[in-house]
């Protein structure tokens, strides 16, 4: 009996047999633009900051250390789009988004985490995980696989890496007083 066969005789649904295989593609096709991408941005300032491939949709994030116009992401994008269409790494149809980190930034490598040391983020842990699932706090450091948040009491937390399903940058507005309120100084808005 084929595994298909076993699946339709206990109401199994096909997809999930199908899901390994999906998943093993998509992870090749990510593979293979961060290799085409690294070798694209080579000789440039800008870095391959992260890359997501789902649902159709590649996501391109790019950064660097002197900023990043629209433009240089328009470029950018055509750069990447040629490339691809040569290559022809992904056969399905898809929609190529290229954009900067932003202000709120995904946490998902470990450069990343090392790139938000002294910032504020948000820490989201996976079920299994006892207790507190969510942290927000100033990251003050990150040794081999351990987080080392800092809430706004001064208390630290250590937060094993493995354990998080995501995480992000956390960019806080200035507080402004309310127009009217007497408490704005005249001539600063």
């Amino acid at each position: 009996m084929s595994l298909i066969q076993w699946s339709e005789a206990w109401g199994i649904p096909r997809l999930l047999f199908i899901r390994p295989s999906f998943e093993r593609r998509r992870m090749a096709i990510t593979q293979k633009v961060n290799e085409m991408m690294e070798g694209l941005l080579l000789s440039s300032d800008f870095e391959l900051y992260d890359i997501e491939l789902n649902a159709g949709i590649l996501k391109v994030t790019v950064n660097s250390k002197l900023g990043i116009t629209v433009d240089e992401l328009a470029d950018i994008n055509r750069m990447i789009s040629s490339e691809l269409d040569k290559q022809d790494l992904i056969q399905n149809k898809y929609t190529l988004e290229v954009s900067s980190p932003g202000l709120e930034r995904k946490l998902r490598k470990k450069e990343h985490y090392l790139g938000a040391i002294n910032e504020r983020i948000s820490v989201k842990l996976g079920p299994h995980v006892e207790g507190e699932r969510r942290y927000m706090g100033t990251l003050v450091k990150i040794n081999e696989e351990i987080l080392t948040i800092q809430d706004s009491n001064g208390s630290q937390d250590e937060i094993n890496l493995s354990d998080v399903t995501s995480a992000k940058t956390v960019f806080e507005w200035e507080k402004n007083p309310k127009p009217g309120s007497g408490k704005t100084q005249l001539g600063v808005s």
